[in-house]
């Protein structure tokens, strides 16, 4: 999981925690930028995992953004599948131009390239024709462009009900178990209109 610069580190941390509360190992970077957007959105002074999730976990490591030579560039190291959130749009740039400079963008290139899931959370907003030309690109070569756009259909009270609607379909992505409430259910939908509106028939 890789986390930049583009407004949403709500996203960001509640994806983390659930990744740590499953069965499977957090192996994390984050931008400069991305350190600066936990700072600004989440008050995170110093960032570590242990800050960022809450509490001390066996099962995540940090790694240094700049370290090429971290086991997540070389695609001997198996993993499930790679996150941006939120992916900025110089990130979704910087990705789709195969540039390897930096950790993260070497993770998601190596991800691509052993056909494993690379899932970009762009949040920024209106897309630009260049943003758009990324993404397609982007798609075109494996990767799934997964805006942070919640649904509403679910009633959300709170902004964490949002929050936890992005995160859900992350996760459903990545193939991370998880107990989120974003399912879509008829039949509690239907019961809910009906309590709204005692006349409405079937």
């Amino acid at each position: 999981m890789a986390i930049t610069g583009a407004s949403g580190a709500p996203y960001a941390q509640r994806l983390a925690q659930q990744i740590v509360n499953s069965d499977a190992h957090l192996h994390l970077i984050i931008s400069p930028p991305g350190r600066k957007l936990l700072f600004d959105e989440l008050g995170l002074r110093q960032v570590s995992v242990a800050t960022l999730v809450g509490r001390s976990v066996p099962n995540a490591t940090l790694y240094a953004y700049r370290d090429i030579g971290a086991k997540l560039a070389s695609g001997s190291f198996l993993t499930d599948g790679m996150a941006i959130c939120p992916c900025s749009s110089n990130r979704l740039a910087s990705v789709a131009g195969g540039l390897g400079d930096n950790l993260i963008d070497r993770a998601a290139a190596v991800t691509l390239k052993q056909a494993r899931r690379l899932i970009l959370v762009h949040r920024e907003m209106p897309l630009s024709q260049i943003d758009i030309a990324n993404m397609l690109r982007l798609s075109q070569a494996g990767a799934v462009i997964c805006p942070a756009s919640p649904g509403f259909y679910l009633l959300p009270k709170t902004v964490n009900d949002l929050v936890d609607f992005v995160v859900g379909r992350v996760l459903d992505l990545l193939g991370v178990p998880h107990d989120l409430d974003i399912r879509w259910e008829p039949a509690e939908s239907a019961r809910a209109a009906s309590a709204q509106d005692p006349d409405q028939t079937e």
